[in-house]
């Protein structure tokens, strides 16, 4: 690979060294060498002070095995593709990634070149990394400041505490046995969040799925890498669902409980339990905003539950183009038309509406993505774009869009810019707001 930059398009800010990997796992900045991250399928831009931001807190680094850094050669004035550590000639040489904090959108997921028949990598999102004179910095791009999911204020006391409390209250609930698993094992946040008694609480409940993801992050049928997850293995009844929601309601000011959860299947499909546990929750109080994160593949079933007392739907997308949400979603006996579809009876109900959108650089801001996007936003006025970087290895996902990918894309910045220009009532942000306090601008 010897791809020459636009020294045009250059900022003139201070660059990055590359962090690279040996074979022991150990990580160092590349001397001689600049950093540089990837915008798209052979699209690459070299990493400065201006373009990244300083490595947020619970971020974390990854090395990639079987693969090899990309970095920007200044003496020939190019991206080289490094194949052995310069400093062990012989040995090999690996990039490294950023797994980045929550709040923070990636601009520019890692460089590199996969081996010859490579696997793709776990369920992760994988961004650009450098060092600079004040530390790591990360190509990503902040668009949600609430500390909802901020490890610091999640003391591991606190959450056994409410462990405790939750046993003592509700001992037969098997949700809520559930959900203990997944805060002390798989330290997922939004069970924290349920024991400490803050913001949003997750009410898994479905076991299957009508959607065969590139990136599931609960099954590995038809999955490409190994899921980072159990799913739930039965269905809550709605007793148990609604007796975990009222705890947390009753606690927590402006607090929000959730369906369809990364331990889940969809939610809709378990709609028959969900359907009377709303309605328990608001026999019982109007306080709370219930949500339902869905793929909202099956419009039929949405509206009861709006009826019931659902108030928000979040609905995931990693495309507005048909064929590209086809080929990572792969649905089973549902169309992109129902997505649309319940979108449209949910605006009419006056619910709100947000975009679980499943961005990667290159595809998001990629300009066939972008006007369709635009397309749907001037029909269907949503609320809130939740920007999540999309778990998934990014250049096995370009691979699979390798024919929609045809120009290169606007940038992630720019897309944000564009659509708040255009856009001024629309929202960004990464998590489920409550009825109460409204996502900001």
């Amino acid at each position: 690979m010897n791809n020459s930059p636009n020294k045009n398009n250059m900022p003139k800010t201070t660059q990055l060294l590359p962090l690279v990997a040996d074979e022991t796992g150990q990580i160092f900045e590349l001397e001689g060498y600049k950093a540089a991250g990837c915008c798209g399928p052979d699209d690459f831009d070299i990493l400065t002070t201006k373009n990244t931001t300083a490595m947020p807190y619970g971020s974390e680094l990854m090395f990639l095995p079987d693969r090899s850094p990309i970095v920007y050669n200044p003496e020939s004035d190019a991206f080289e593709t490094i194949l052995e550590n310069p400093y062990e000639p012989g040995t090999c040489l690996f990039p490294v990634a950023v797994f980045c904090s929550p709040g923070y959108v990636l601009s520019k997921v890692g460089a590199y070149l996969p081996d010859k028949d490579y696997q793709p990598l776990p369920l992760f999102s994988y961004g650009a990394v450098g060092w600079g004179q004040n530390g790591f910095r990360v190509a990503a791009i902040q668009v949600d400041w609430e500390p909802r999911q901020d490890l610091r204020q999640m003391p591991i006391s606190k959450i056994r505490s409410g462990v405790k409390r939750f046993q003592q209250i509700l001992p037969k609930n098997r949700l809520r046995k559930h959900l203990e698993h997944c805060a002390l094992v798989y330290g997922c946040p939004a069970a924290k969040n349920l024991f400490i008694g803050r913001y949003e609480a997750p009410l898994p409940t479905s076991t299957t799925c009508n959607a065969r993801c590139l990136g599931c992050l609960s099954s590995a049928n038809n999955c490409a890498s190994r899921c980072s997850q159990e799913r739930i293995t039965f269905t809550p009844s709605a007793d148990e669902i609604s007796e975990i929601a009222l705890q947390h309601i009753q606690k927590v000011k402006h607090s929000v409980v959730s369906f369809g959860q990364g331990c889940e299947g969809e939610p809709l499909l378990a709609s028959h339990v969900i359907e009377p546990a709303i309605r328990k929750i608001r026999q019982k109080t109007d306080a709370g905003t219930i949500n339902l994160n869905t793929n909202a593949s099956r419009p039929d079933l949405l509206k009861p539950l709006f009826h019931a007392g659902l108030d928000s739907m979040r609905v995931s997308i990693n495309s507005f183009q048909k064929e590209a949400y086809l080929r990572y979603f792969r649905p089973v006996n549902y169309a992109f038309e129902d997505v649309i579809k319940s979108i449209e009876i949910a605006l009419s109900l006056d619910k709100y509406v947000s975009l679980n959108y499943l961005n990667c650089p290159g595809v998001t801001d990629s300009p066939n993505e972008v006007q369709a996007l635009e397309n749907f936003l001037k029909q269907y006025p949503i609320h809130l774009i939740q920007w999540r970087n999309l778990n998934i290895d990014p250049m096995w996902y370009y691979s699979q869009l390798s024919d929609l990918l045809i120009d290169p894309g606007i940038g992630m910045e720019n897309l944000l810019n564009r659509l708040a220009n255009n856009y001024p009532n629309l929202r960004f942000g990464y998590f489920n707001p409550s009825k109460e306090k409204p996502a900001h601008a």
